[in-house]
């Protein structure tokens, strides 16, 4: 049976979500094709219908993940980002969470292409984050980028410690409770200084 061309993007789209979210849980080398393909409820042979290679469907997954990571924070302040982020919610969401948290050591090893993927992501979540920040502040886009990158990096950096320490381990929570006190003061300390 012939299947139409939405229901094909449609097939297609649900591919992606799929691979996005267990490439998330267990990265990249962590995940088949067959595996993958059944999660999905399709056949490993449909896959290269949709993609020509594993690496391909890694980067659109890649694509895919970052612009939802980044518009399930659009409505909240930049202290609301570090809350949300900074969190035990999004450690323990794996599969859910933020792609740069959960992949940037496997794209640091992965091709050119891939490797673009995250940089574009990278550059849009600093955009966002740089926008929310200069609000009623009186910086420079520089001070505002260089800020919004040490928190950037402080934040996916405390969600990989902790997530690298046994889930019920005091030093997990730790981590996270330890490194968002500190963005946070260092987001109001540079805040009343400007204002």
């Amino acid at each position: 049976m012939k299947i139409t061309k939405t229901q094909s993007l449609s097939n297609r789209a649900h591919i992606v979500d799929t691979a996005s979210e267990l490439f998330r849980e267990r990265g990249y080398e962590g995940v088949g094709v067959a595996e993958l393909m059944a999660k999905a409820g399709f056949t490993q042979g449909g896959f290269y219908k949709h993609f020509g290679s594993k690496a391909d469907l890694m980067a659109e997954a890649a694509e895919n993940s970052l612009a939802k990571s980044l518009s399930s924070t659009c409505d909240v302040d930049v202290p609301g980002f570090v809350n949300l982020y900074v969190s035990r919610d999004h450690r323990d969401g794996r599969g859910t969470g933020c792609t740069l948290a959960a992949l940037c050591g496997d794209a640091a090893r992965q091709s050119g292409d891939l490797k673009a993927t995250f940089a574009s992501g990278v550059e849009n979540t600093l955009a966002a984050l740089e926008h929310k920040y200069t609000q009623g502040l009186d910086v420079t886009e520089q001070e505002a980028r260089a800020k919004m990158i040490d928190l950037l990096a402080h934040a996916i950096g405390a969600v990989m410690l902790s997530r690298a320490c046994p889930d019920d381990s005091p030093l997990a929570d730790e981590i996270l409770e330890t490194c968002r006190a500190e963005l946070l003061a260092s987001l109001q300390s540079s805040q009343a200084s400007r204002v």
